[in-house]
């Protein structure tokens, strides 16, 4: 039996939670709403302001699909009540972020800039011209956003230029030593 499936799911007034008969779990918040669909291994049962999770089966897979969906479900409990926010910084001359609509322009020191289409359910927020706040409910989907964001370019070890995410320690390299 995992550990981690067997721990009960809190939540408060703000967030609702339903399981439906296709053993689809509905997490529902103040913004917005968030859909898991569990596999036949795993049922989940709400009761009062928690949800708990069983396990249907005696296999490996099936008892790491537990602790698996356990997890997803905090997740999206803790994200439509509170949200998940990344922090990205740029580091380089040059190197600056606008917001317009749902279009985030990013100058990398490339001849051209990089236009990056926001996807629906994220919020982005340029706070200086060199801070990125990523915010949204999905935890999986800002992590990924701030990924691809930052794999436009990724900081060098040599200079340190590029972007990385808040609090990041770069490895730095020594450069080429002179000769005689």
């Amino acid at each position: 039996m995992s550990r981690v499936g067997k721990a009960p799911i809190n939540f408060d007034d703000k967030v609702q939670v339903s399981v439906s008969s296709s053993n689809q779990v509905t997490v529902k918040g103040p913004k917005t709403s968030l859909n898991i669909q569990l596999k036949p291994e795993v049922t989940a049962k709400v009761d009062g302001k928690k949800v708990v999770l069983v396990c249907n089966k005696d296999t490996k897979q099936a008892h790491s699909l537990h602790g698996l969906y356990r997890a997803l479900i905090q997740n999206a409990v803790t994200g439509v009540g509170k949200g998940f926010t990344r922090g990205l910084e740029l580091h380089g001359v040059g190197y600056r972020a606008t917001v317009s609509g749902k279009k985030l322009e990013l100058s990398l020191g490339f001849s051209h800039p990089i236009i990056f289409d926001i996807p629906d359910g994220i919020e982005i927020k340029v706070e200086k011209q060199t801070a990125i706040s990523i915010t949204g409910a999905s935890r999986d989907l800002v992590g990924q956003v701030a990924s691809k964001i930052r794999s436009f370019r990724p900081p060098e070890p040599y200079l340190g230029k590029g972007v990385r995410y808040v609090g990041e320690n770069i490895r730095r390299k020594a450069g080429k030593s002179a000769g005689k």
